[in-house]
């Protein structure tokens, strides 16, 4: 009788991702002027089209931020269109070390100044940009000085100003009842959900408390609290120069701020999307809502024509006629809320407060 012998057998190639299983992307380490930055980019490039570029807040990376959004069922329709860069600031990447004591943190017009050494690296010459928070501020900041790269922004919870005397007086004497760690969680999330102590609210207390790169957060927020401000203007020299979707959670910490914002830039090229029931986060909370509202910013920028129209925006759409009814010859619809069937960018409307 033959005796049986184990044979060891080596795959020479990898084995396929399963369909449907999440890119893991591919993370890259990019040099700057201002130091080291981490990307993580998702996808291939698509002939003449932006690439995604998202910029995470304070006391977030990449995945914390935007994994819940981009993993989203109804997000991967819009994501095999375009590639996702996502960008972590220095130091914020997943197990990254602290920096050593005394190390200069880049202001945020410097993280700003990064980006061109992004789109060099990944050989992009335009993306459609979505920050939250301190990320939003840093893209609007980019934007502002390289608009001719920027076909539209997505700004979460964006305050363009520069903290004033009052804040910075509150900011301190906050700061001698609270820790780094609570103040960064009164930034992100709103009082009610502190309240609640929701289970968001406790797991971003529990990555703070336990991360190993606390003193790196820590001087990401010391930059934030000292930014500058923006100086937008409606009608001036200082505004954005692409089509601009402004979100904010009702009673979000940051909700007075975005609406200041609008006030200040062009409603022929500004949406403004206020979520209910969101909270501070609202790409984490209601990625279904803001995913359908994202959908519908890039069709009215001519990508997507022929993506069909869902639950959300039928019905904003019906809201929105019904509005229009009853101000005469003044349209009420915003680029969100066009008719996918038109295959070219439709010319913009006054900006629509939406709340869904």
């Amino acid at each position: 009788m033959t005796e049986l012998q184990e044979v060891q057998i080596t795959e020479e190639k990898p084995l396929l991702r399963a369909p449907g299983a999440p890119d893991p992307g591919k993370k890259h380490t990019v040099e700057t002027p201002y130091g080291v930055v981490t990307i993580t980019i998702h996808g291939t490039p698509k002939p003449k089209r932006p690439a995604i570029l998202t910029y995470h807040d304070v006391g977030q990376n990449h995945l914390s931020c935007f994994d819940t959004l981009f993993h989203f069922e109804d997000m991967q329709e819009i994501i095999k269109n375009f590639v996702v860069i996502h960008v972590d600031a220095p130091g914020m990447e997943e197990g990254a070390p602290a920096f050593p004591l005394g190390y200069q943190y880049p202001s945020l017009d410097q993280l700003a100044d990064m980006i061109p050494c992004i789109l060099q690296y990944v050989n992009f010459t335009s993306i459609i940009g979505i920050g939250v928070g301190a990320g939003a501020y840093i893209l609007a900041r980019y934007s502002l000085s390289h608009a001719d790269t920027v076909e539209g922004l997505v700004l979460v919870n964006i305050d363009p100003n520069a903290k004033g005397w009052m804040d910075w007086a509150a900011h301190k004497l906050t700061g001698l009842t609270s820790s780094n760690s609570e103040m960064i969680l009164q930034h992100l999330f709103s009082q009610e959900e502190l309240s609640k102590n929701t289970e968001l609210v406790q797991q971003q207390r529990h990555v703070l408390s336990h991360a190993t790169n606390l003193p790196n957060i820590q001087l990401y927020w010391s930059s934030y609290n000292s930014r500058r401000d923006l100086s937008l203007e409606r009608g001036g020299d200082i505004t954005f120069k692409c089509p601009v979707m402004l979100v904010v959670g009702d009673q979000a910490p940051h909700e007075d701020a975005v609406v200041e914002c609008n006030s200040k830039l062009d409603p022929t090229q500004t949406s403004f999307l206020k979520m209910a029931d969101s909270g501070g986060q609202p790409q984490l909370t209601q990625p279904g809502k803001l995913t359908e509202a994202f959908k519908y910013f890039v069709q009215g920028m001519g990508y997507m024509a022929s993506s069909c129209m869902t639950r959300l925006s039928r019905s904003r759409t019906a809201s929105l006629s019904s509005a229009a009814s009853g101000d005469g010859n003044r349209s009420r619809s915003r680029t969100l809320s066009q008719s996918s069937e038109a295959g070219a960018p439709q010319p913009p409307a006054p900006t629509m407060e939406v709340s869904c």
